[in-house]
């Protein structure tokens, strides 16, 4: 595995012996990055259920500002941190271990610019972050990883390879503005512990 565009590109990055863990394909990844490219300069990012990091890590090395990553398995947290130690990314980043999908209802309107999800397939959890971010508007875009076969709601933007779809949401810029101007003057903060 390895990072693929931007600054850091051709980066090897530590690998997850887990079988538990599925890492976005490299070829899935830089097709997802290449559609949000308009959204990554300087974006405040958040990636649910982070696994490796390699999704925020590619997304900073193409020009996000920071990213936060939010992962509960041990190996998972083991692999991201070293990946973030390799690229020399900790003064842009965060970890949390936490449970993605309470973390994601707990957000503020505003709290970042884009967010990846990428919850194991067949399960729920997808359906519950959608519906936070439906309710809570918690980012300006909420681009999601799921099997071609996992319903999503309508009014995103469809990509498939193979079996495996991305779906792209996004508020207008006027919505976002209204949601982050609920929160100006606030800190870019994550939920309560």
């Amino acid at each position: 595995m390895r990072i693929i565009g931007g600054k850091h590109k051709g980066r090897d990055l530590a690998k997850l012996l887990d079988s538990h863990v599925r890492p976005t394909a490299e070829h899935v990844r830089g097709a997802l990055l290449d559609l949000l490219e308009p959204d990554l300069k300087d974006a405040s990012m958040l990636d649910l259920f982070a696994g490796t990091g390699a999704l925020g890590l590619e997304a900073i090395s193409r020009g996000a500002w920071r990213c936060d990553f939010v992962e509960t398995r041990a190996s998972s947290l083991h692999t991201l941190k070293a990946n973030i130690g390799l690229l020399r990314l900790k003064s842009r980043t965060r970890v949390f271990k936490k449970d993605a999908v309470p973390f994601a209802a707990q957000l503020n309107a505003g709290a970042y610019d884009l967010v990846f999800a990428d919850p194991p397939y067949g399960s729920r959890m997808l359906d519950h972050v959608i519906t936070s971010w439906q309710t809570r508007k918690f980012s300006r875009v909420l681009a999601v990883e799921h099997e071609t076969t996992h319903v999503v709601p309508k009014g995103g933007v469809r990509r498939v390879f193979d079996d495996i779809a991305i779906t792209i949401y996004r508020i207008t810029a006027e919505e976002f503005a209204a949601a982050k101007g609920a929160r100006e003057g606030a800190p870019l903060e994550p939920p309560a512990e």
